[in-house]
């Protein structure tokens, strides 16, 4: 039976450590290599190797890019006086959807979580303090999830960024706490950035 190929077995396991992938999809996923040819799984294989090598964090805001900079850091059109704090690129992307949001990003890669084990100097805080410090920064919109862990991120950076006199700010309405910003639409997320308060 198919269960007991050990090749199988490891690609279906390797498959099922992607985040968000459970037993059944990773299996499905192990299927569908076998189902291609030799040159789709080696093209596969190299798209994988190739953006592993490729990818890093941007060096001004922490999001991913396989440039010097990424290309929200890079458009001089942006106002770089407007970051808007996100906890993951995922996240960041759902923002440029709205495409009314002109200001640039800060990716902390991941939320204050004590229960995960995650803790604030494991995100990428020191970088966003480094920023406003230089002192171009008037104002950051903390765009966390409005959940129990994105909250409690959301207060200890109000706490730090207020001693450092920048305007800081919340996503207001629109996004109904325990969502997922990554899941709303459009309209949802530019409603809650033009309802934004003081935190």
């Amino acid at each position: 039976m198919a269960e007991y190929i050990e090749a199988l077995q490891v690609l279906t396991e390797q498959f099922s450590h992607l985040e968000g992938v459970g037993k059944k999809s990773a299996q499905r996923m192990a299927f569908s290599v076998l189902d291609m040819t030799d040159e789709e799984v080696q093209g596969f294989a190299a798209a994988l190797v190739n953006a592993k090598r490729k990818i890093h964090l941007c060096p001004k805001c922490q999001n991913l890019t396989d440039r010097d900079v990424c290309s929200v850091c890079a458009d001089a059109t942006r106002d770089t006086g407007l970051v808007c704090v996100v906890s993951d690129v995922r996240t960041l992307l759902s923002m440029e959807k709205v495409r009314e949001y002109r200001g640039v990003y800060h990716v902390l890669h991941g939320v204050i979580s004590p229960m995960s084990g995650i803790s604030p100097d494991q995100l990428k805080i020191k970088e966003l303090l480094a920023r406003v410090a230089e002192g171009n920064v008037r104002e950051v919109i903390v765009a966390t999830n409005p959940d129990v862990e994105g909250e409690s991120t959301a207060m200890y950076l109000s706490r730090l960024l207020k001693t450092l006199g920048v305007k800081v700010t919340r996503l207001a309405y629109g996004i109904p706490v325990g969502a997922d910003l990554e899941y709303a639409d459009e309209m949802t997320l530019f409603r809650a950035l033009e309802g934004r308060k003081d935190v």
